[in-house]
Parts: C-alpha cells; structure tokens; sequence
C-alpha cells in the first residue's frame, strides 16, 4: 500500500484509489488499478446486479477494451441492419461476419465488477458518496483525499476516480461541463417465439422525426429493447415517438416488463477531466460518442485509462507530480476519444439538418455502409476514418456544405429518390447478392 510510512495510515487505512461507481467505467478503472498491483475500493449506491437504460450494444472497441478472459454474455449476435426514415423508405444491410453482440447491461455490468473483484479490488454496494474533499481538517495531508459516504463515514484516498454516471457527484467536484442533453426513452418488452425469431440476428435504426433523433429495436432473445432519443427539452415529442414507432413495429399489444427513460450529457470541448487527485471517465466526465450516444466503448476505454493514471497519482508525492499525471491522462482522452468525439459532433450537426441523407447513404452508397460496418466490428473508428481516408475527410466536408446549403423539406424529397434508386445495388458485406428491399422492419 502506497504511503505506508504516513502516520495518517496507522490511524485509518488510505486506499491507493477509490473508484465511485461500479459501470463499465468504474469496474474498468478499479480493474486496472487492480492489476497493478494497488489496493482499490470500489463504491457503489446500488445493489448489483441492477438494471440501466442502455441499448446493450458491445461494438468492436468495447471487446477491444475488455479484460482477458472475459466472456461475453451474449444474448444476440447482429449480423444485418434494418434502416428506416422516420418509418418510411425501409432497407436492410448485412454483413457475413458478425457486426456487434447485444447483452443485458445487469449480466455485463456484474460480470465486469467480478473481474475486477479477482484482480483484488475491494467492493461495497449500497454506499451513496456525499462529497469528495481534498482541503480541510478531514484531510489529514495533501497526499490524501477524503471520500465523505452518506450518514458520515469517510474513506481516506491517494487518488479517486469518479465513474458514477451522468448526474455524477464527482462530476460537480472536478467543474465536468456540459454540452448536449440528451433525452432517452426505453421499453423491455416480451415478445412470443415467433416474433423473436422473426428479428433474431437484426436490429432496426429508425432516423426519427426530431433533429438529432432516431430509434432501435435491439433483440436479446425472448425480449426486444425498443427506445428513442433525441435533445433533452422535447420530452412530450420524444414519448409519443416511441409510442408512434412500438405501434408501427406491431408491437403496441404486448406489455413492457420495463419502461425507464434516462438522460445522456456530452462534455464541452474545454470541460475539465481532473482536480487536484480526482479524476473522471465515462459518464461522469461526459465521454460518449455525440452522434449516436454511444457510451460502452467510451467507459470502458476511458475507465481503463483512469484506472492507469489513477496508480501514477496514488504514487505522487506532490501537487505538482499528481498535476502532470492528471494532465497526462487528460491528453490520453482527448487525443483517442476526444476525436472520436469531435467527429462525432461534427456528424451530428449534419444529421440533424439532413437526416435523408445519412439513410440514402447507408442504404444506398457501398463506402459508407462499408465504414459503418468497420467501425462496429472494431477495424477501424469514427476518428480513424476521418484522419485516415481522404475520401472520408471529403465526404463529411461535401456532406456538411450540402446539409448547410439545403432546407429539410427538399431533403425528403431526395431521400426518397436516392433510396428508390439504390435498391438494384443491394449488396452482402459489400458485395452483390444481399437481400432485401422495402419490407416491413419486424418482417
């Protein structure tokens, strides 16, 4: 245990790194500080297993970014994607290899918190932390941060990492700010052998009718995960989307085992990821991918990287060394998922003027769904693409000129037209002699 010689420590025990929050963030960075070889604590409010609203999707980056031996609890393997606009214009792609896994978020969440567990972190569920100090007379030295739990017991830390999610207490510590609300809504819902066997191995994306919007159906065997997003302050618009594409989907008649809604935030481009011996990652720093609001991938890498820099703050003996290593970590961020994000924002702004032609590209133009098939198998990253491809560079500036130039309404009109077009170019993986056409999403 780091700081052994401090008198501090023969009085209360000080944790090398205390981890709030036991998601994919917080189980990746109590993991890694784990590994190294330091004593961690991890926190959690919650008793585990516990249910989140999440889509459950594991792209190529989140298996990337697991620890070895993990296995997967996979409920469905996608290897085709249905894409509709606004319910109309309906196409499906596939793919020969697999394009990502679906999981329950309780399943994956627990399974992640017991590796960490066997590389020798430390777990308590039910504990909600009040505050974090790093002044003031529950800090016995400069080395040491004060975790203050609710009913008044402190833990005593060289460094902390906050991972507790996107109304993160820790968040309000480091100043995490904020620059896309976004509002999502979800259903669990049964469905009968049939109907489960109908979307097995298939998801459908919907663009929907709000800027930024769209929604899924995720299947994950006898249930599907059915929900909508779009900008926080559209709350009665987003209900009756979802209410709008479940009865579309034919599935208006069964009754959800779960209903939640949750709301995802997008850090500014200058919002801080450290103070003092406190860092972020995940939800809690607002790391998510702008455009589709992923977030799995972004708390696993960013919990993993947390985790890391975390040891190398426990081991400063100063401000100044603990600065650099939080500074460090900050350009780890900013220089991998910071241009994911970046991109991500940039995709955004485009989609929400012109969301035909994001659905007459994937549906009809072989590089683009060639480059969404990349990134979620994990060959490459939104960021990748475009600091890699000129050809991608081009396409997201032309796109973004085009979306500027051109009023919505025409926008359908195009859609419509390059949509019809495209359905002689149907392709498997690329490739010609893939099925599908205009049928209904749920068939």
């Amino acid at each position: 245990m780091s700081g052994e010689n401090s008198s501090a420590d023969d009085v209360q025990q000080v944790w090398d790194v205390v981890v709030v929050g036991a998601g994919p963030a917080g189980a990746s960075a109590a993991y890694a500080a784990a590994v190294a070889g330091r004593r961690v604590l991890l926190l959690e409010k919650a008793e585990l297993p516990r249910y989140k609203t999440c889509g459950g999707g594991i792209i190529g980056p989140s298996r990337d970014s697991l620890p070895p031996g993990f296995e997967l609890p996979l409920r469905d393997r996608v290897n085709a994607v249905t894409f509709s606009n606004n319910g109309r214009f309906t196409r499906t792609r596939r793919s020969r290899q697999m394009l990502f896994g679906l999981i329950n978020r309780p399943e994956f969440d627990q399974q992640l918190v017991e590796h960490a567990q066997k590389a020798g972190a430390e777990l308590r569920t039910g504990v909600t932390v009040q505050r974090v100090e790093q002044h003031g007379s529950a800090v016995p030295d400069r080395r040491t941060v004060a975790v203050v739990l609710q009913g008044g017991e402190t833990l005593l830390a060289r460094a902390v990492v906050g991972a507790d999610g996107s109304a993160s207490r820790i968040g309000a510590h480091v100043g995490v700010k904020l620059d896309q609300v976004d509002l999502g809504l979800e259903a669990e819902i049964p469905v009968p052998e049939t109907v489960a066997e109908d979307w097995r191995g298939r998801v459908l994306i919907d663009w929907g009718p709000m800027p930024g919007s769209y929604g899924w159906v995720f299947p994950k065997g006898d249930t599907l995960t059915v929900g909508v997003i779009s900008a926080r302050g559209e709350g009665a618009a987003t209900k009756r989307y979802l209410e709008e594409f479940v009865g579309r989907l034919g599935l208006a008649g069964f009754e959800p085992s779960i209903s939640s809604g949750h709301l995802t935030r997008c850090r500014a481009d200058d919002s801080p990821l450290s103070r003092g011996r406190v860092l972020v990652c995940g939800d809690a720093a607002g790391l998510l991918e702008p455009w589709t609001r992923e977030g799995i991938s972004f708390a696993l890498r960013s919990g993993r990287l947390a985790g890391e820099w975390a040891v190398r703050i426990a081991e400063a003996h100063d401000a100044v060394d603990a600065r650099r290593q939080a500074l460090n970590y900050a350009f780890a961020i900013k220089a991998g998922l910071g241009v994911e994000m970046s991109v991500g924002k940039t995709m955004l702004a485009i989609f929400e003027r012109r969301p035909g032609l994001f659905h007459a590209a994937l549906t009809g133009f072989r590089p683009a769904w060639n480059a969404f098939r990349e990134i979620t198998q994990g060959k490459t990253t939104l960021g990748e693409l475009v600091r890699t491809h000129p050809m991608a560079q081009r396409g997201l500036a032309a796109l973004d000129r085009r979306a500027a130039a051109t009023a919505d309404p025409a926008a359908a009109t195009g859609t419509a037209e390059t949509a019809e077009a495209a359905e002689a170019d149907e392709q498997h993986d690329g490739e010609p002699g893939g099925t599908t056409g205009n049928r209904p999403a749920s068939s």
